[in-house]
């Protein structure tokens, strides 16, 4: 795929002309889809796609073009050299845009992670073994994804990696279920096989009663895929530039410095050795960007755009500025230890369908759903019955949080809308002295 990237480049600097500069990105991948339903392939697939988005820029005017790829290159390098053209007929239509910032930097990234997937035998013999008499219904898909960049300046950035993603789910015959998911970039049969029998284990307890519970405010763990969905909020422009410009972010009073978060939370951006490349959609190279330490507010994450508009320094984040590779640091609480030290409360294993109830205050509501346990004296009694949450993150991360777990855990995005993501988070468990149940 690198090589038909760069014949593609080659295609473009032979067809601008003078004046004219501009950016070349591409995007591929090859995965392998498999769709299970009862522990048994349903569907299986390969995929084979590639893609350039080709912005031309003159005299501060800028016009782009998606190409889909066919993967032969006589035919792809027609279709670019066809774009060209209808970008230089655009551009005389348009207006000067004053916020057009470009990397005029001749940066260079190389990156290949090219570890080994697995065998797709040995992760059906596995998974037949290990939960093959279960109703498990999910998607795996693996193989490499690619980004490359290059301008007219001399950037040029390549990055490929492989990895895997596992989503699937356990339903227990009265029609509940645990979610759970593997993902990585290297298969460990063992980790594999303990994820499969923690699912097994939580799907014993959905066959007890359910219990409900009044609302009120109960003390909680949040498991890291419950934390991954309060994160994801918080990544809606939490960290935006832009967004705390003009006062749309929700962490625009920790940012003002009218709050703070508990001294255990730090979050960053933590592109080095993630799945997602270390340059921009813009261009840019992205460096990690320490985003909140200790609680209180640092960086935030900055596009050239922004950096032009409001007079920031950019720092490498893409167009829409959301982390690609958000990090927590961990706290110190073992694993092993969460339900001794959570005693009576709530383990809620995931959240689901969050939404902001008040941005300014960064309050969230959601609902508790799959396994979420009752556990009283350290011990799991019973499911509880989906309840709606509503609750502030200065409250969850910051006066009401008690410990982070030590280990965490890397969750990669299980989107595939239009092309797999590179999206992914790092992150520990939560214990919380009290979580806000509503209804």
């Amino acid at each position: 795929m690198k090589h038909a990237f760069d014949a593609l480049l080659a295609a473009v600097g032979q067809g601008v002309q003078d004046g004219e500069q501009f950016t070349l990105g591409y995007s591929a991948e090859h995965s392998q889809f498999i769709r299970f339903n009862h522990a048994k392939v349903r569907q299986a697939g390969e995929v084979r796609q590639a893609s350039v988005h080709l912005r031309l820029i003159r005299e501060a005017r800028q016009a782009e073009q998606q190409v889909t790829l066919s993967g032969e290159a006589q035919i792809d390098a027609q279709r670019l050299n066809a774009a060209l053209e209808q970008l230089r007929q655009t551009l005389p239509l348009l207006a000067i845009d004053p916020y057009l910032r470009v990397d005029d930097s001749a940066w260079h990234s190389l990156n290949q992670q090219a570890q080994p997937l697995p065998a797709l035998s040995d992760v059906l013999d596995l998974l037949e073994g290990e939960a093959g008499d279960l109703d498990l219904v999910g998607i795996y898909a693996a193989g490499p994804i690619c980004r490359g960049f290059a301008s007219s300046f001399g950037a040029y950035g390549w990055h490929q990696a492989n990895s895997f993603n596992f989503d699937w789910s356990l339903f227990h015959s009265n029609g509940q279920a645990v979610k759970a998911n593997y993902a990585g970039q290297q298969w460990d049969a063992e980790a594999f096989r303990q994820r499969l029998r923690q699912a097994r284990q939580q799907l014993g307890f959905l066959g007890r009663p359910a219990l409900t519970l009044a609302p009120g405010s109960y003390r909680a763990y949040l498991a890291p895929a419950a934390m991954d969905e309060i994160a994801g909020m918080l990544s809606w422009g939490g960290f935006s530039a832009q967004a705390l410009a003009t006062g749309n972010s929700a962490l625009q009073r920790l940012y003002s410095g009218d709050a703070q978060l508990h001294p255990l939370v730090s979050f960053s951006e933590h592109v080095s050795g993630s799945l997602s490349p270390a340059f921009s959609d813009e261009g840019s190279p992205r460096l990690d960007v320490p985003l909140i330490e200790q609680g209180k507010a640092l960086q935030r994450l900055v596009s050239a755009r922004s950096a032009a508009e409001f007079q920031l320094l950019a720092n490498g984040a893409d167009s829409y500025e959301s982390p690609c590779a958000l990090s927590l640091a961990p706290g110190g609480l073992p694993s092993e230890q969460v339900l001794e030290r959570l005693g009576t409360g709530l383990y809620i294993s995931n959240l689901w369908y969050l939404n902001y109830s008040d941005l300014p205050a960064a309050r969230m509501t959601g609902l508790t759903r799959f396994a979420t346990f009752w556990v009283e004296n350290g011990q799991i009694q019973a499911p509880v019955s989906t309840m709606r949450f509503d609750d502030s993150v200065y409250s969850l991360l910051g006066s009401q949080l008690e410990d982070l777990t030590r280990e965490r855990e890397m969750i990669l995005s299980t989107s595939t809308y239009g092309q797999r993501s590179t999206g992914s988070s790092h992150l520990p468990g939560a214990l919380v002295k009290g979580l806000t149940l509503t209804l």
